[in-house]
């Protein structure tokens, strides 16, 4: 098998593996995509969009896509899947402890 029907083969199950695994991503108004694989270097980036950006759960949900996929497909071992708008500025940049402090009495506490 050529190199471009290797690395065509991988994509194709990598898009398999986050649709058979991670339904609830296109069920919520968002989309998964491979943004960069090499086959090589056994590296994917995941882009998660859509309804993704700023979902609550969306941390949870990255940190299960890196997890299983490394455990799934053999030739990948490294992931990165990233949530945020595209085009604007990069991925959203992930809450701080000082950024969700409830220091004003007004406001209603975190929910977590």
């Amino acid at each position: 098998m050529s190199t471009e029907g290797a690395h065509d083969d991988l994509e194709q199950r990598v898009e398999h593996f986050l649709r058979r695994n991670f339904p609830q991503i296109q069920m919520h108004g968002g989309s998964a995509a491979v943004e960069e694989l090499d086959p090589e270097a056994g590296r994917a980036v995941v882009q998660l969009s859509g309804a993704c950006s700023g979902c609550g759960i969306s941390p949870m949900t990255v940190q299960a896509i890196e997890a299983r996929m490394v455990q799934e497909i053999p030739e990948i071992d490294d992931v990165e899947a990233r949530t945020g708008m595209v085009g604007f500025g990069g991925a959203s940049p992930e809450p701080t402890a000082e950024s969700d402090s409830n220091d004003d009495p007004d406001r209603p506490p975190s929910p977590f």
